[in-house]
């Protein structure tokens, strides 16, 4: 997936876990766009899901990863968009299902919840696989 761009965003509980991924995403030869926040300090995670998700849908990047304590708040933000198709995941199957099968083109990441290697896998399935489309395809249109 190199000359991809993906947009990272997160809030105070999902700062650490972001700067973790940040170095695997630009390893895969990914153009990184992080929009913040930049400390642990508190802030509203609404704010940063509107953000990347405005950014997917001005095409500023190809895909989405978003991370708060439990991925939940930050995912509902971002899918508020009609151009996003965040999901919030647990495991590696969880993510290589939601592109699969919704085309998902943000992952939601809770940072309280999973470690660092689950994320990284999380990840890379979500940045290696396909949307499959065929009967998905009708689904996915059904959402918009």
């Amino acid at each position: 997936m190199p000359d991809k761009t993906i947009a990272i965003a997160c809030d105070h509980g999902g700062f650490e876990l972001k700067e973790h991924l940040k170095p695997l995403l630009e390893n895969k030869g990914l153009v990184v766009l992080d929009l913040g926040t930049n400390s642990t300090d508190s802030v509203d995670y609404p704010e940063f899901g509107k953000l990347l998700a405005e950014t997917i849908a001005d095409k500023r990047a190809d895909l989405g990863i978003l991370i708060c304590g439990s991925g939940i708040g930050i995912s509902i933000a971002a899918n508020r968009n009609p151009a996003v198709r965040a999901a919030v995941c647990h495991s590696g199957l969880s993510a290589r299902l939601a592109r699969q099968h919704n085309d998902a083109n943000v992952l939601a990441l809770g940072a309280r919840l999973i470690g660092v290697e689950t994320a990284i896998d999380c990840v890379e399935e979500f940045l290696e696989t396909a949307f499959e489309e065929g009967r998905h395809q009708r689904r996915v249109d059904q959402l918009g």
